[in-house]
């Protein structure tokens, strides 16, 4: 990520997982949002792909979590300034809440982060395969324990 940072020629950039879609008008929500040049980076709600009741109840704690926190996740579809990026180091390489790290550390130094009442349309199979609730349980404790201290090199042995 970083390395496609450094050779992308815009002002804002854009990290999308593969599996993640954004809403047809998200370049100009984007534009929009950093049009305030409080706002360093931002995200998206989450959305996931399914017809399953349960997922939605995960988009909105999902988007309550961001909203509070104001630390959105890399299937969120997340945006960053490419000089504040830069400026900051760019993402840490560790396998896993990288993510989570540099919004955090965004946070942390007083960035704006802004998040886009609009949600992606994240591919619900690993929740599928793994099983919903023992996928959302995984992930919910991989972000306690990082917030504890837990070394994402560790963390990384749950996320498969």
């Amino acid at each position: 990520m970083n390395e496609g940072a450094a050779l992308a020629s815009g002002d804002i950039l854009l990290f999308l997982h593969v599996d993640t879609r954004l809403p047809r008008d998200a370049l100009g929500l984007i534009r929009s949002a950093m049009e305030d040049n409080r706002h360093v980076a931002g995200a998206f709600d989450l959305g996931i792909e399914s017809s399953q009741p349960i997922f939605r109840i995960i988009e909105q704690a999902a988007s309550l979590r961001s909203r509070v926190t104001r630390i959105p996740f890399g299937d969120q579809g997340i945006f960053i300034r490419k000089e504040y990026f830069m400026r900051v180091g760019g993402y840490r390489e560790i396998p896993v809440m990288e993510d989570v790290e540099i919004m955090d550390r965004i946070k942390k130094q007083g960035g704006r982060i802004y998040i886009i009442p609009r949600r992606v349309s994240t591919d619900s199979r690993r929740w599928e395969q793994e099983g919903i609730v023992r996928c959302t349980l995984r992930n919910w404790m991989l972000q306690i324990f990082y917030f504890l201290g837990i070394s994402p090199y560790k963390l990384a042995r749950f996320y498969k």
